[in-house]
């Protein structure tokens, strides 16, 4: 389904832009430094400085690859056994109480 603007966010989006471009224009410095601590925020996010000091493990196997790779992966027979139950099924009790 097909998201459409409604005219009252299409006239605050269009206000938004228009106050950007002349912020750039009047005060670019009060646009460009929020801008690049943000970028400093999201680069540390997404790559933490921690990370490049360790040495570096492949990743493991998963369970799927470790029984391909092993002995012939055989399934065990469950040992499932039917217990009869003694119910009593009278027709003059309600079924539900």
């Amino acid at each position: 389904m097909r998201r459409r603007l409604t005219p009252v966010s299409a006239i605050l989006l269009t206000l938004a832009a228009i106050g950007l471009v002349a912020m750039l224009i009047d005060r670019p410095i009060d646009l460009i430094i929020p801008a690049v601590v943000f970028g400093i925020v999201f680069l540390l996010y997404k790559f933490p400085p921690g990370r490049s000091r360790r040495e570096y493990r492949p990743p493991r196997p998963s369970a799927r690859e470790r029984r391909k790779t092993g002995a012939a992966f055989r399934r065990k027979s469950a040992p499932f056994k039917v217990i009869e139950g003694g119910r009593d099924d009278d027709e003059d009790r309600p079924r539900y109480h």
